[in-house]
């Protein structure tokens, strides 16, 4: 529920019916637009009556929200989130923010060698493995918290802030001292409990698309650690599962154009994941640019032919400084497209 202000309405009423609304247990949203003012109302709101409210004479009108999903909705922010970090990166806002490294943390001369050649490419963020959720039992699954100090050294070394995924409730304490960007594995995407966990740490968090998940359904999980209020989330499209058997997945492109018009939330495509083949992750990176993606998670490993795990879609660093260098360009060109919106021409 959406409520539009007068634009004339006194400070000391709206603090009013904010004070009472937030006594209902909804959790308030401001939002200004160029000319509007008004407050967006997230929670149970079916015990509210949208007549009783524009009885107030500082109150212009009531507007529902139809989707599923609230805080995570335009709607509610107009407004493109930015997140930032203290060493200066940001993920959203125009930008093309790079995530890169290995499937997983090997050791440490592996993690230090891969984190310090994608810095020299342009990356911005390490990514790692240290817990790592396989469909085999027999699959190496990582090397947990000693996978996660490697990291730690890593961006010690490098200024590279890590993002790494979290399999489990137990280890927020953790990753909320250690960890720069909490990753929600495709797995996870809807692991309610631990997502609302995941809300309280207060790092930003990498919400990765679950394999047969709509939109809507990855905003509503989204919504699960917004409502926590501690935590701001960057959507991942890492590819769909189809009946198509030519790729790991199916990249779901159109996802970037239909997540930004439905959301503010800043959206991160992987197209490592989203292919499973090394060979397509370039040009499948560039479609993302082309289309808006806020920025790109690539696997990169000095020797993807030994890797542990998923070497098969991972690139090697001479192949991700090329991949850096085109992107780049291609940024530079389509962010100057415009803002989307179609000209009328008349008759």
């Amino acid at each position: 529920m959406i409520i539009i202000l007068k634009p004339d309405a006194a400070e000391a009423q709206v603090d009013a019916l904010k004070e009472e609304m937030a006594g209902r247990g909804l959790i308030l949203q401001e939002i200004q637009g160029e000319e509007t003012r008004m407050i967006g109302l997230a929670g149970d709101t079916s015990h509210l009556s949208a007549e009783a409210i524009t009885r107030h004479s500082f109150v212009e009108r009531v507007m529902k929200v139809s989707e599923p999903y609230k805080l995570a909705s335009r709607k509610f922010r107009p407004q493109d989130t930015v997140v930032e970090f203290p060493g200066g990166q940001k993920i959203g806002g125009g930008g093309l923010a790079v995530i890169a490294g290995p499937c997983s943390v090997e050791s440490e001369e592996q993690i230090l060698s891969i984190a310090r050649e994608i810095k020299l490419s342009g990356a911005h963020f390490l990514r790692g493995g240290a817990f790592k959720p396989r469909s085999s039992p027999y699959a190496f699954q990582g090397l947990g918290l000693d996978g996660l100090e490697l990291l730690k050294t890593a961006r010690e070394k490098t200024g590279l802030p890590i993002v790494t995924e979290i399999m489990s409730a137990e280890h927020c304490g953790v990753f909320a001292r250690d960890v720069d960007v909490v990753q929600i594995g495709a797995r996870n995407m809807q692991n309610f409990p631990l997502l609302r966990e995941v809300g309280n740490i207060g790092k930003p968090v990498l919400l990765k698309r679950g394999p047969s998940c709509t939109l809507d359904e990855m905003l509503q999980a989204a919504d699960y650690i917004l409502v926590e209020g501690k935590s701001p989330v960057i959507l991942c499209e890492r590819g769909i599962r189809t009946f198509e058997t030519a790729t790991r997945n199916t990249l779901d492109i159109s996802a970037v154009p239909a997540l930004k018009k439905r959301s503010h939330l800043p959206v991160v495509v992987d197209p490592s994941h989203g292919t499973g083949h090394w060979d397509f992750v370039f040009p499948l990176a560039m479609a993302a640019v082309a289309v808006g993606a806020d920025g790109l998670m690539i696997e990169v490993h000095n020797h993807p032919e030994k890797a542990l795990c998923d070497g098969q879609q991972s690139i090697t660093p001479f192949l991700f400084d090329r991949l850096m260098q085109k992107a780049l360009k291609l940024h530079e060109v389509v962010s100057d497209r415009g803002d989307g919106k179609q000209e009328s021409h008349g008759p």
